[in-house]
């Protein structure tokens, strides 16, 4: 194939790859925040989500196995609880909390308050010394938090218990992606592939939810006419099929990631997601009627001129990094399985993907969005 036509085809990959990321990626943040108009009870949502994605993922587990021929790996109890149950609390309180504070926020408020998640995963980075410290650093704590303090000053659809809400999720995300850096870097687990790992956070998570649902929304939820006390088939039906619909789109958007950082390179996740937060905003003062000063325009764009320089700086120092991954006895050999790194972005958070949850070779050692 001359190379014109190779190049051609490669970019007409990206370009659908980086589409179907946007697909799943914004759809799931419209979709939830539309959801919460009519079904105001987020933190079940998220645990059928939970339910969705474990059901899913162990599929694919399944048709992995079928078509490589080889065992996936399954963790023991001692691993499992001791290594990942922290991980999966935290990436459980994450979701949770940001599914829950669009009962209160627009959707701009939230994509751009979840901005700060990189502010938190910088300082526990530095805690685990998964981060160098480096000048630069500071600049880039700079730029996003006055970026985040021109978006909410004076802001018109502020809410201040919302804002309270994506905030704690954004530090507790900090918590989550640095310790899903650290349980995907030990290589003896065998849980470089987003696949596994988001089958085995599941369950734990489920359950590290489930104590805050009982207390918050079982009595209401028990008593509404929404699941429990419906009294015709068709609307149960409806309920059903639209949480679930939810949660196909949470794991279709770990997947895409999956996709795009295999086929690509991370770099692209990174930039693509600078970009899906434009789309995001933009989206949501045309089709959900959110109002923006232009002082909140330019606190976002400050904003996104401090996420840029961090991706630009992890593209910048991952190039000296160059310590592969050591394989675990059940995986294929070198080469034949995917990896895909740490670069979440910061508006995927009502995805339940452990993707979470990520990393390869060249970029082992970094967390960025």
């Amino acid at each position: 194939m001359a190379w014109p036509v190779q190049f051609l085809f490669r970019g007409l990959r990206t370009v659908g790859l980086v589409l179907l990321y946007y697909v799943f990626s914004i759809g799931i943040t419209f979709y939830n925040k539309w959801l919460m108009k009519g079904f105001h009870y987020p933190l079940f949502m998220t645990l059928v989500h939970l339910g969705v994605n474990f059901c899913l993922s162990a599929l694919a587990r399944r048709a992995m196995q079928c078509w490589t021929g080889k065992p996936r790996i399954i963790l023991t109890w001692e691993d499992y609880l001791r290594k990942v149950a922290p991980t999966a609390l935290a990436t459980a309180l994450d979701i949770g909390l940001s599914n829950w504070s669009f009962l209160f926020i627009t959707i701009s408020l939230y994509t751009m308050t979840k901005s700060s998640a990189v502010l938190f995963i910088l300082f526990f980075s530095l805690v685990f010394k998964l981060e160098e410290p480096n000048p630069f650093l500071i600049l880039v704590v700079l730029l996003i938090s006055s970026g985040l303090f021109m978006f909410t000053f004076e802001s018109t659809q502020f809410n201040m218990e919302g804002f309270i809400m994506v905030l704690l999720a954004s530090f507790i995300g900090g918590i989550r992606w640095t310790l899903t850096q650290v349980l995907m870097q030990k290589a003896e687990l065998g849980l470089q592939n987003p696949i596994d790992t988001m089958y085995h956070l599941q369950p734990l998570m489920f359950l590290g939810l489930f104590p805050l649902f009982l207390y918050n929304e079982a009595l209401s939820l028990s008593a509404s006419e929404k699941l429990f006390r419906v009294t015709e088939l068709s609307p149960l039906l409806y309920s059903l099929m639209t949480l679930s619909a939810g949660g196909t789109l949470a794991f279709g958007l770990g997947f895409s990631e999956f996709l795009l950082v295999s086929k690509t390179s991370s770099l692209t996740l990174s930039i693509s997601g600078i970009f899906k937060e434009v789309c995001t905003l933009l989206l949501a003062a045309s089709l959900m009627g959110d109002r923006m000063s232009k002082l909140n325009w330019l606190g976002f764009a400050v904003c996104l001129c401090g996420i840029s320089l961090h991706v630009g700086l992890k593209t910048y120092y991952s190039k000296n990094l160059n310590s592969p991954t050591r394989k675990h006895p059940q995986l294929s050999s070198k080469g034949s399985e995917l990896q895909l790194p740490l670069l979440r972005q910061n508006g995927d958070k009502c995805e339940d993907s452990a993707a979470d949850d990520y990393d390869d070779e060249e970029e082992e050692q970094e967390i960025s969005l």
